[in-house]
């Protein structure tokens, strides 16, 4: 079922337009197919540009704190100008590229609190650009992505919560000016882990992941964070025992560090 929003009316006796999605769900690097269905008014309307794009909401820390800002990240212009006529109309087709990067929206059936992401149409008439509410996507996550998500299950992590962080992530292909932080509570094996956040940088060939490890805060000592990552194959991803390996690298560095 398409999932429909009323977007705009373009002055006077205008246009109506409504954005249709044909599915919601998509993985990154994937099309969200829809169409943008605009229907004349009273009068004859030139519209002078008609576009699609995916927005979002970002976590920003500033110098009075942190604060929410929305982003776009992604615009596909649909055609050049025509004139809608009075009482017609006038349907335009899109597939929507979703970027590699495109944070997930939902694990296991479970919509990822936090995660906004939605699909936003332009249209330019008079001058002007009139832009309409979202219409959400529901991205899933690739199957390296599953898998590595899956091995924190399998070790007993419970996830906590998911934001959106404007900046960079060093030593990563990221090209998108924001990246996703998934939060996990530790299990008690690793008794003295606090929490892991994890973070995926894809493109159409292979995926960044970065660890943030924190440790818990004793009696006499301060907490404190530690970084692992690596690059996993999308083609080869599934010649890994991710649960295993993931229990070694957890192992090994709260081994050097005395957490556990």
């Amino acid at each position: 079922m398409g999932l429909k929003k009323l977007l705009a009316s373009l002055g006077a006796g205008g246009a109506t337009v409504e954005t249709v999605l044909t599915e919601e769900n998509v993985l990154p690097g994937g099309i969200v197919q829809g169409e943008v269905r605009i229907e004349g008014g009273s009068v004859p309307q030139k519209i002078q540009g008609l576009s699609v794009g995916l927005r979002t909401r970002v976590e920003v820390e500033g110098n009075d704190g942190e604060y929410h800002q929305d982003v776009e990240f992604f615009r596909q212009q649909l055609g050049g100008a025509f004139e809608v006529q009075a009482g017609a109309v006038h349907t335009v087709p899109f597939g929507l590229e979703i970027p590699w990067e495109t944070p997930v929206t939902t694990f296991m059936g479970q919509y990822l609190t936090g995660m906004s992401i939605g699909v936003s149409t332009e249209l330019q008439i008079a001058h002007a650009v009139d832009s309409g509410d979202l219409d959400p996507v529901n991205v899933h996550p690739l199957p390296a992505q599953q898998a590595i998500l899956d091995a924190f299950g399998n070790l007993g992590f419970m996830f906590k919560s998911a934001d959106l962080e404007r900046g960079h992530v060093r030593g990563t292909r990221q090209q998108l000016p924001f990246y996703q932080e998934i939060e996990f509570h530790a299990p008690p094996q690793y008794r003295g882990l606090n929490q892991v956040e994890l973070t995926f940088v894809a493109d159409g060939r292979e995926m960044d992941v970065v660890l943030e490890m924190d440790k818990k805060s004793g009696l006499f000592t301060e907490g404190s964070d530690t970084y692992r990552s690596f690059v996993v194959d999308l083609a080869s991803f599934g010649q890994t025992d991710w649960t295993a390996l993931l229990n070694q690298w957890l192992s090994e560095v709260g081994g050097q560090r005395n957490w556990f």
